[in-house]
């Protein structure tokens, strides 16, 4: 292996570990009031933490990088995982859990910032390749974790994910110290804390609206107080932006078309991603009575992980692509594949080998969408930003899956039957969850069409060679 590919296989390590964490506890998430000897209500946060940690340190980690160096923030990211990890390990009760869950949350800015290592170390014909392999580990690491957790907790106790997380931390933190280059290209100036306070609070408050919906009720006063607010915070936090000379965020770079439009294309990719991680698993495994196909969680996990897989396989061709067709066209094939599987889904969807096919279509949908996000970001931004903006459009990409959390499990909790005196969604809910992920690809595509086409990005920013 060569010095630069070996390099490429270290980051896309690191990003496969970063996903998993969002799959980690899925396995224990209905056992984890009777675990941590706690209200239903107070066990989602083990989720919620995680999120919200990864949606506000991501694009501060991206800026951080830029300035101080990436690969430094890098293994930063991955300590924190580790410390993290070994405290959820070692915490009897729910607050040590939390907490836990919260730092795991945080090494989520490791796949930005590896991106955006590869444009500073690699030759420019092979960034491209690279940059699909990483962006692929979003969803490989996930559909992978999750039959490992699935195990992990059917064989052992379920302190062991955690050990088992801390150990993967340790493993990556020593192959990135010892293999990823020191970053060399670094931005001037001075870190805008004031902004990045302002960012984190307008983020929290409009993704606890968001992820804590349902529970709270969407006209509840603290609902509407998070997110009224939190939308209130990042008006004033803009206008702060616009007007101090040393930004954490360039919003002028935000506000280019290519870019901006892509940030919104990722929106409705994450959201369409994420619709399908919510509902073919509990498809899967909801009992047939009730129109299901009564799979274990470990069985259900291996249906779905054949879409992680496609990714894998198909990002170096997704690198050929982008260098030949470009990765507009290749964001639009991924809209349209998960078009297709979408509507495949609500044809047909009567046995399990019909889900399997329509997750190996979304797999490819994915594989090309968020190959094609972060080099059409690239191509619009000069060097100096790429930290920050890629963690800009890893952000949108998490409020994209924040929202189907939120938006698809309202519609799974609303449309229900009963069975053995507990409601579970019904068949309507499915098929309705359906059009929603499939109309977010729409979305997506529609969005994707009008990207402006972009010049040869080395002309415009030329990557440093090595």
């Amino acid at each position: 292996m060569s010095p630069q590919w070996a390099i490429v296989a270290v980051l896309a390590t690191a990003g496969l570990a970063s996903s998993f964490m969002f799959t980690l506890v899925v396995p224990i998430q209905s056992k984890l009031p009777e675990l941590l000897n706690a209200s239903r209500e107070d066990t989602a946060w083990v989720v919620t933490s995680t999120l919200l940690a990864a949606a506000v340190i991501t694009p501060i980690a991206g800026r951080l990088g830029d300035m101080y160096g990436k690969r430094r923030i890098v293994l930063v990211l991955l300590a924190l995982l580790v410390l993290g990890s070994v405290i959820a390990a070692l915490s009897p009760g729910i607050i040590g859990v939390i907490v836990g869950r919260a730092l795991q949350g945080a090494v989520t800015g490791v796949i930005p910032l590896g991106i955006s290592i590869l444009r500073d170390v690699l030759h420019e014909n092979r960034v491209d390749s690279a940059i699909a392999l990483i962006s692929a580990t979003l969803g490989v690491g996930g559909a992978l974790g999750l039959p490992i957790s699935a195990l992990i907790t059917e064989r052992s106790d379920w302190h062991l994910l955690f050990w088992v997380s801390a150990g993967l931390g340790v493993v990556v933190f020593v192959l990135v110290l010892w293999i990823v280059p020191v970053s060399v290209l670094r931005t001037a100036g001075r870190f805008d804390f004031i902004g990045a306070a302002g960012l984190a609070v307008g983020l929290i408050g409009i993704l606890l609206a968001i992820s804590r919906g349902n529970e709270w009720g969407w006209t509840s006063a603290p609902v509407l107080a998070c997110g009224l607010g939190g939308v209130a915070v990042l008006l004033a936090w803009g206008w702060f932006e616009l007007r101090i000379p040393e930004p954490l965020l360039d919003l002028r770079v935000a506000a280019r078309p290519a870019v901006l439009l892509t940030n919104i294309a990722s929106i409705a990719m994450g959201f369409s991603l994420f619709s399908s991680n919510v509902v073919y698993p509990q498809m899967l495994e909801l009992p047939v009575e009730t129109g299901g196909f009564g799979l274990s969680l470990l069985a259900a996990s291996l249906v779905v992980m054949p879409a992680g897989l496609v990714m894998m396989v198909l990002s170096p061709f997704s690198g050929r692509m982008a260098r030949t067709v470009g990765p507009r066209l290749l964001l639009i094939l991924g809209a349209i594949s998960l078009i297709v599987a979408y509507g495949y889904t609500l044809l047909f969807s009567t046995e399990v080998w019909q889900l399997v096919v329509a997750n190996l279509v979304i797999g490819v949908g994915i594989g090309f969408g968020y190959a094609a996000m972060p080099m059409l970001i690239m191509r619009s931004v000069p060097q100096s930003e790429t930290g920050a903006s890629n963690g800009l459009n890893a952000l949108f990409r998490s409020l994209g899956t924040s929202t189907a959390a939120a938006v698809v499990g309202a519609v799974l909790a609303t449309y229900t039957v009963p069975f053995d005196g507990v409601a579970v969604p019904s068949p309507v809910a499915f098929q309705l969850s359906f059009l929603l992920g499939g109309g977010a690809a729409v979305v997506a595509l529609v969005v994707a069409l009008f990207i402006p086409r972009a010049r040869d990005p080395h002309e415009q920013h030329p990557s440093l060679r090595v």
